[in-house]
C-alpha cells in the first residue's frame, strides 16, 4: 500500500487548506486512514481518522470543529479540510492507513506516506 499526501502550503492564520491523500496498491482491502502531524522539535501527533466506509470519524481535541476528515473511495482518496488555521497547526502532515478494525484514536498505523508541509503565518 502506498500513500501520497499533497495540498500543503503557506497560509495566513484564519485561512484554510485541503490536504489530499491518494492510496494505491492493495486498495481492494478496507483500510482505515488517518492524518498525523509533526512540528519541529515535537513528537508526532494524531490529528484525525476515518473508517473505510467514511461513516466513522474521530478528531483530536486540538482540531475538533476546525478540521474535517472525509474520503472518496471511488477515487481512493482521503481528505483533510483545515479551516480557521492557527500558527500552532504548522507541521508536516502525514497520511497513514491501517488494515485493522477502526478504533478512532491511533498512535500508529501500518502504512505511511511522505508528509506535506503546512505553514501558518501569524
Amino acid at each position: 500500500v502506498q500513500l501520497q499526501a499533497s495540498g500543503g502550503g503557506l497560509v495566513q492564520a484564519g485561512g484554510s487548506l485541503r490536504l489530499s491523500c491518494v492510496i494505491s496498491g492493495r486498495t481492494s482491502s478496507r483500510y482505515a486512514t488517518g492524518w498525523f502531524r509533526q512540528a519541529p522539535g515535537k513528537e508526532r501527533e494524531f490529528v484525525a481518522s476515518i473508517n473505510w466506509s467514511g461513516r466513522g470519524t474521530f478528531s483530536a481535541d486540538s482540531v475538533k470543529g476546525r478540521f474535517t476528515i472525509s474520503r472518496d473511495n471511488a477515487k481512493n482518496t482521503v481528505y483533510l479540510q483545515m479551516n480557521s488555521l492557527k500558527p500552532e497547526d504548522t507541521a508536516v502532515y502525514y497520511c497513514a492507513a491501517d488494515g485493522r478494525t477502526w478504533r478512532s484514536y491511533y498512535d500508529d498505523m501500518n502504512y505511511w506516506g511522505k508528509g506535506t508541509q503546512v505553514t501558518v503565518s501569524s
